[in-house]
């Protein structure tokens, strides 16, 4: 184990697997022994490089006062990209655990040119507060067991360690292991003061930390670039045409509507209203030449090849392609058939 320098504190972290492997980093729960030494060799076995880390006020980090933290949940997430930033190797693969999971969600919302893809483990879908009505929580009947215990003697590492085995026969682990591990976590706290201690075994910090705004209730233009993806312009072309068939089309690329509007400036329909445009060649509003449109359109829609002399030759194609769209009107059926 030692200790790296990211976003101005000492982290402290332990790596597993060859160092020039695909990073993991594993955010600690809020230290880096929730993530199991078996888990990380395994994971480290499959060819990756494995890193997990203690967040601040916890393990070998940086420890102030966590009674009074003077960083936020987003100062906890903008460790994880430098951490990831300063061991190197690409966008690295980022998985949270417990309250390392609320990190974890934040640091790939904040940062997501640091990170290729996010696991959670036993964490919640929002930091800490009331849950959302459509979001899971945790079981509300299990929190209140375990939280209604009374506070061992934290300078005991004995009576530390029975009630972790106590905690996690609530919750359905392993109190062998977690005994084991709270003794470890127990050792490696800088100090004896209950605030620590209950920083490091149970992640207390949390419930006197600023997660404000919720990533769910920013703004999508601070989510990231990936919060609001463009759609793309839809095609004005025929379905006949879409589908490959771009033979029957005369006015080549260059005659498709281009922009917001209708690419004659003497016609003022607007681009994707269908209904708009097929009104305004029926009712003279395009000037697109009515007859040959009419003639044109049905027989387009019938697979015969129309003749040279009904190609409309003016007006607007947005509209006329708009029009194509429809099914045929009744003028557009009776309109004679020119041959050439």
């Amino acid at each position: 184990m030692t200790t790296v320098n990211a976003n101005e504190i000492a982290l402290g972290i332990e790596s597993f697997g060859d160092d020039d492997a695909p990073l993991v980093l594993l955010a600690g729960g809020t230290t880096m022994l929730s993530w199991p030494d078996a888990l990380c060799e395994r994971l480290a076995a499959g060819g990756r490089r494995v890193v997990r880390y203690d967040l601040r006020d916890s393990g070998e980090s940086t420890t102030t006062n966590p009674e009074a933290p003077a960083y936020t949940l987003r100062g906890l997430a903008a460790d994880a990209a430098a951490l990831a930033d300063a061991l190197g190797g690409g966008p690295a693969h980022l998985a949270g655990i417990g309250v390392g999971g609320m990190v974890a969600q934040v640091a790939v919302l904040d940062h997501p040119g640091a990170f290729a893809a996010l696991t959670l483990v036993g964490t919640r879908a929002v930091a800490p507060g009331p849950p959302d009505d459509d979001l899971p929580d945790h079981d509300q009947a299990t929190m209140s067991r375990l939280f209604a215990r009374p506070m061992p003697d934290w300078t005991d590492r004995e009576a530390v360690a029975e009630f972790a085995a106590a905690g996690a026969e609530i919750l359905g682990d392993d109190p062998v292991a977690a005994r084991a591990i709270a003794a470890r976590i127990w050792d490696r706290t800088p100090g004896t003061a209950p605030p620590v201690q209950m920083a490091n075994q149970i992640g207390m910090v949390f419930s006197r930390l600023d997660c404000k705004p919720r990533w769910r209730e920013r703004p999508a233009r601070d989510r990231g670039p990936h919060a609001r993806r463009p759609r793309p312009p839809r095609p004005v072309l025929p379905r006949r045409q879409r589908r490959g068939d771009r033979a029957r089309d005369p006015r080549g690329t260059a005659a498709r509507p281009q922009g917001g509007r209708h690419c004659d400036p003497r016609c003022g329909g607007r681009r994707g209203h269908r209904v708009d445009a097929h009104a305004r060649i029926e009712d003279g509003g395009c000037r697109a030449g009515l007859a040959s449109t009419q003639q044109w359109t049905s027989e387009a829609r019938s697979g015969r090849a129309p003749a040279i002399g009904t190609i409309p030759t003016r007006g607007c194609p947005g509209c006329f392609s708009r029009s194509m769209s429809r099914k045929p009107t009744a003028s557009a059926v009776s309109a004679p058939r020119r041959t050439s």
